[in-house]
């Protein structure tokens, strides 16, 4: 167990390879806010993206159920422990108003990239529509409010379009 890497192992590098291959750029291994000690594998910071990608044994995958054969009370207690963490995350994310991407070891890496591609698009789509949408309401448009420039036009009238 002391050869499993923690950070950077063979699956996480196969999906960031593919993110970034996509143009994606994003942060490893960024620190969660307000908790401490505590990182997602990576994230997308400006979008408030963060994107778990746990291990099958660690984090107790239901499809593939943990065969410890030594020290079973330590192992399955740390295993409880890793998803009571992961919950916890999650809903502390969640909570700062962050989307949170938790993927599978057995999921495919096509179909992982896939989804978090599309989230970070329909994100950015989001905020750019936003940014659009608030500088129009900035902006100070020319006056609704027609002026009498005749003399012979009263205000009422111009405003009534006669």
């Amino acid at each position: 167990m002391q050869r499993t890497a923690r950070r950077d192992n063979t699956f996480e590098r196969a999906v960031r390879s593919r993110l970034h291959a996509r143009g994606l750029r994003y942060r490893i291994h960024y620190p969660i806010p307000g908790m401490k000690r505590t990182t997602c594998d990576f994230a997308f910071p400006g979008m408030k993206i963060a994107v778990f990608l746990d291990g099958c044994f660690w984090h107790g995958c239901e499809l593939h159920p943990q065969s410890v054969k030594k020290n079973t009370d330590f192992w399955l207690s740390k295993i409880e422990r890793n998803r009571e963490r992961d919950a916890q995350a999650t809903a502390h994310l969640t909570e700062l108003g962050w989307t949170v991407l938790r993927f599978w070891e057995h999921e495919t890496t096509d179909a992982i990239v896939t989804r978090i591609a599309s989230v970070v698009e329909t994100r950015r789509n989001a905020m750019l529509f936003d940014r659009t949408t608030s500088t129009l309401e900035n902006e100070q448009g020319p006056s609704r409010k027609l002026e009498a420039v005749d003399s012979d036009i009263t205000l009422a009238e111009a405003e009534l379009g006669q």
